[in-house]
């Protein structure tokens, strides 16, 4: 049986909010910072002026970048920011198109894994976060957004109840 075509979900107010944030993180912060605009407090690009504050407080891998910390970066500045226009489209206007279904969940597994290598270098790396009350709210919706775009993805199979 084909997969019952997307339409408006309770979830869809999460997600399209997500996606518009994903993508100004990706663009003013992740994009930047994986270009090698330093994140420094005199850095030329002031949102990294911002993150280089959020680092010494959190998360000073930032200051010093581990290839885990770069790859997830240039995943964020390049692939994520794509995949979260297209999606943003692709929800707010619940188009027709047969493979956003296939684009949420690639998207979804890609922002999963992603987060996973990300929190490893945070948590077992040689700096972890000290105050994870400030750390945890603003980092693990990365995770659980992407895990609950899964459930709204995944195909199932068309009713004629409707």
């Amino acid at each position: 049986m084909p997969a019952a075509p997307l339409t408006r979900h309770r979830l869809d107010y999460l997600f399209l909010p997500f996606f518009l944030i994903g993508m100004l993180n990706s663009a003013l912060l992740s994009l930047p910072e994986s270009l090698g605009v330093p994140v420094t407090a005199d850095s030329p690009w002031p949102p990294l002026r911002s993150l280089h504050s959020w680092a010494v407080n959190q998360e000073p891998q930032h200051l010093h970048i581990p290839p885990t910390l770069e790859a997830s970066i240039l995943y964020d500045g390049f692939v994520q920011l794509t995949l979260l226009l297209v999606l943003t489209i692709g929800f707010w206007r619940l188009k027709p198109w047969p493979w956003l279904r296939t684009l949420g969940l690639v998207y979804a597994v890609s922002a999963v894994v992603n987060m996973y290598f990300y929190f490893m270098q945070t948590f077992l790396g040689p700096h972890p976060p000290p105050h994870l009350a400030t750390y945890l709210p603003l980092n693990l919706p990365w995770l659980v957004v992407p895990l609950l775009l899964a459930y709204r993805c995944w195909p199932r199979e068309a009713t004629g109840a409707g």
